[in-house]
This record gives C-alpha cells, sequence and structure tokens, in this order.
C-alpha cells in the first residue's frame, strides 16, 4: 500500500488512479479531511486526516495501514505572498523529515520526492534539459528554491537511512482538477475556451506572447510517471524528469482548441517569447517503459470535454 501525501490534489489524485491502473492500493494524507473526495470515490482508497508536519498523525497511518512506500506531493500551505516565509519553510522542512522518519520506522524502501522544473532555471543551456546538468545555487522564486533544499535535504537523508529518495523533476503540468498557474497560460487558454468566457491572465506572475514554450505534460501522463517509478522494480538514478520530453507553445494549445471548437477566438500578441527547453525522458523512458498517450490535441480536447461536462476543478 502506497502513502500518497497531498494524493487529494492536483497530481496527487492522478497519481492514485495510476497506481490503482497499475494494481496497487493507496492511502492518501489530507490535512482538514478524513473523507475520500468526489473525484476519487470510484477507487478503493483509504483517505486519512493527516499533516505531514505532525510527526504523530503519520504514525497513526502505519499503525492502521501496512505501508510499503510513500509518494510526498503535499506542499505547506501559505497565504499569497508568504510563500518562502518562515513558517511555509518551517512546514516543508518539517514535512519533509517526518515522512523521512515514518519511511524508516516501517521499513519503507522507496520515496518519491516532488521537484519540479523550475530547478532548471537560469540555465543557458541549449538543447533538451538533462537530470545531471549542473544547477544553479540560486533562483528567483521560492518554489524552486524550496525544491533545490528539498533534493540536496533529500541527498542527505538518503545518505543517513539508507532508504531510496527519488526526486520528481515535475514539468509544466495541466489537466482536469488543475488549476490556472501563475507561470504558464495553458490551463487559462483551456478554462477560457471551454467555457466562452474572455481569456483572463491576470493570475500570471510574467508577461504572456504567442510562441512561450514550455515542456507541458496533460496530468494523467505526469500521474502514471510518476506512479511507474514508483513501483519499479529498480531504478538507477535518484533524479528524474517526470515531463512530456517536447516543447508545447501557447500557439500549438490554441491550435489545438480551434480543432475541438473553431468558434472559439483566442488572441495572444507575438512580442519578445520565451522559447523554453524539453526536459529529456530518456532515463524515464529507460527505467520504466514510460512514453505520454497525450500529444497536444488530444490533452486539449480530454481537458475541454472534461470541463464542459460540468466538472468542477
Amino acid at each position: 500500500m502506497i502513502l500518497v501525501t497531498g494524493g487529494s490534489g492536483f497530481i496527487g489524485g492522478h497519481t492514485v488512479r495510476a497506481l490503482h491502473d497499475l494494481g496497487e492500493s493507496c492511502v492518501i494524507a489530507q490535512r482538514r479531511s478524513g473523507d475520500v473526495p468526489a473525484y476519487l470515490a470510484d477507487l478503493p482508497v483509504v483517505a486519512e486526516q493527516a499533516d505531514v508536519t505532525d510527526l504523530e498523525s503519520l504514525r497513526a497511518i502505519g499503525s492502521r495501514h501496512m505501508i510499503t512506500g510513500i509518494v510526498h506531493l503535499a506542499g505547506y500551505p501559505a497565504p499569497r505572498g508568504s510563500i518562502g516565509g518562515i513558517e511555509a519553510t518551517q512546514g516543508l522542512l518539517d514535512g519533509l523529515l517526518n515522512i523521512v522518519r515514518v519511511a524508516q520506522d516501517w521499513g519503507v524502501a522507496r520515496i518519491g520526492l516532488a521537484s519540479t522544473i523550475g530547478v532548471y532555471g537560469g540555465l543557458t543551456h541549449q538543447g533538451p534539459l538533462t537530470e545531471d546538468l549542473p544547477l544553479r545555487l540560486s533562483a528567483p522564486h521560492p518554489i524552486p528554491r524550496s525544491k533545490k533544499i528539498g533534493e540536496l535535504l533529500g541527498e542527505q537523508l538518503a545518505e543517513a537511512t539508507g532508504i531510496e529518495i527519488v526526486n520528481l523533476r515535475i514539468s509544466g503540468t495541466w489537466g482536469p482538477n488543475g488549476h490556472e498557474d501563475p507561470f504558464f497560460a495553458a490551463p487559462a487558454l483551456i478554462h477560457a475556451a471551454a467555457t466562452r468566457r474572455p481569456l483572463d491572465l491576470s493570475g500570471l506572475l510574467v508577461p504572456v506572447h504567442l510562441q512561450d514554450g514550455l515542456d507541458l505534460c496533460y496530468v494523467k501522463d505526469t500521474g502514471r510517471a510518476i506512479a511507474l517509478l514508483q513501483l519499479a522494480e529498480t531504478l538507477n538514478h535518484r533524479t528524474y524528469n517526470v515531463a512530456s520530453g517536447r516543447v508545447t507553445t501557447n500557439a500549438d494549445i490554441i491550435a489545438a482548441i480551434h480543432d475541438v471548437d473553431p468558434g472559439v477566438t483566442l488572441e495572444l500578441p507575438d512580442g519578445p517569447s520565451r522559447p523554453g527547453n524539453p526536459l529529456d525522458i530518456a532515463r524515464l523512458h529507460q527505467d520504466t517503459g514510460y512514453t505520454p498517450e497525450h500529444d497536444t490535441a488530444r490533452a486539449a480536447a480530454d481537458y475541454i470535454a472534461w470541463l464542459r461536462a460540468g466538472h468542477e476543478r
């Protein structure tokens, strides 16, 4: 049985479903509720109310369930503007330390640890981004900065405990149960198309242009990749890019939307663009057999259909 922290969240929920599809049962740890969320109610999932910063609540999960692996996707909630503050940073560190403590108590062999494409920020590298590229010590935003800290701390804890702690460098992710992202426009474009409402990009932290590109991975592929990494008999590395392996531009997304609904009008300025780099997924493929199942057209069609069917975000 796999414990998925943040298992009721966006990526976490799809990871739980992918683990189920691969024959593995899951316990999800949720901060506020012990009820299984509606979108996972069709699965034999167990929900436990537990905060990863509360060691005893985590230990109680292990007293009720035989946990054989952990996927640690939970972040620590912080009000807008306070990400990276003292309390949020304390929560992130306490959460990781507690997860490793209970993993050691339970004899867990592998922890999957969420990281981000943002750790590659600031590199001038041309071509696909491989996991062995040297990263900058600093980062311009608290999220990639905290993920770099987590990766380094995870390495230290893995060495000290003998637990395999695997870094999951998750690329830009979009799809059902997602929300507008502050770093890329794909979700906002899809929601505008699905609802026929004006495009609202006010939540983005950067200017948006038509040819901006990023390695975007549809969340169903993201969840499956994480599940495959968690269940693989042998992994030959401690860090994996979880991605599509290709760059998708805003123009690509708009074209895919028009294929679904030619009546939708979405306009973005040409302007100076950020072309982006794909993440290299060779090691992920070699060690798990993963290949993404959703190209941009299939992803856009699936996401729009899901929203138009009346599902909540």
